[in-house]
């Protein structure tokens, strides 16, 4: 199946406060915004981004304060190589928190995080705009389950691992995926611990060529039958992964006015 990654969704409590964080500090733009009953939904991403290049999603629910949990990690955006510190430097004179600076971090990545606490790994590329999303990355429970399910459910392949004394990386994405795509972390830590989801992430969305035929064969491949197609109006679905972790499935129109298929 065609799986790229569209977006990862974020909950935030002040809705301008992170629309203004994120378009001073990283350069994103508003694609799209749908305004519903009681939430508002926006799409940010650099102005020029690759046709398989991922967005975020700031999800904004009126009165609730999300709360950060463990089981998500971050996502990470793109600078060029060789100008991590003078992009990192910029943030601080922006006045952006003092996370974990590139020195501290072997001078080969660095972290921020947003208002709502969100960590925001920097990370040196050579391919993608300037602040592009370049991975999205998820801690999991068993990395056997979690390289199975990505692998076996929506035909991704490992692009990439790194491995501790303590703790792997696993990254993968779909086949043939351009550079510019977003790759989802799965982090695998050695000592048994669990996580706390929380509610201030959302999920990650999969872009599909066939809603209904591409569930159906997540359905065979025994994905978790989340909130089918029909529950959601045929316009998208849910499934979860082993840990819990959110994924929307969306069949999005490249010619439509808008991002939103409602």
């Amino acid at each position: 199946m065609d799986g790229t990654l569209d977006h990862t969704m974020l909950r935030v409590a002040d809705l301008e406060g992170s629309l203004d964080w994120y378009q001073t500090h990283l350069d994103y733009e508003e694609k799209d915004r749908h305004e519903g009953d009681g939430f508002t939904i926006v799409y940010l991403g650099p102005e020029e981004m690759h046709e398989e290049g991922a967005m975020l999603e700031l999800t904004h629910n009126e009165g609730e304060t999300p709360e950060v949990g463990d089981a998500w990690g971050h996502i990470a955006v793109r600078v060029p190589e060789g100008e991590l510190e003078a992009h990192y430097e910029q943030l601080m004179d922006e006045g952006v928190e003092d996370y974990r600076d590139p020195e501290s971090c072997g001078g080969r990545y660095a972290f921020v995080k947003d208002p709502d606490g969100h960590e925001v790994e920097i990370v040196q590329r050579d391919q993608g705009a300037t602040w592009s999303l370049d991975h999205t990355m998820i801690r999991v429970e068993d990395a056997d389950r979690a390289l199975g399910f990505w692998t076996r459910k929506f035909d991704y392949q490992e692009v990439g691992r790194w491995e501790s004394d303590t703790f792997a990386n696993y990254f993968v994405e779909p086949e043939d995926a351009a550079d510019e795509a977003m790759s989802v972390e799965l982090t695998y830590n050695y000592d048994g611990r669990s996580y706390d989801m929380g509610d201030a992430w959302g999920h990650l969305c999969v872009r599909l060529d066939d809603l209904q035929d591409d569930w159906d064969l997540l359905l065979k491949r025994e994905a978790e039958d989340y909130r089918d197609p029909e529950s959601c109006d045929d316009m998208y679905a849910f499934t979860k992964d082993h840990d819990g972790h959110e994924i929307e499935l969306l069949e999005r129109d490249p010619d439509a006015d808008s991002l939103f298929p409602f």
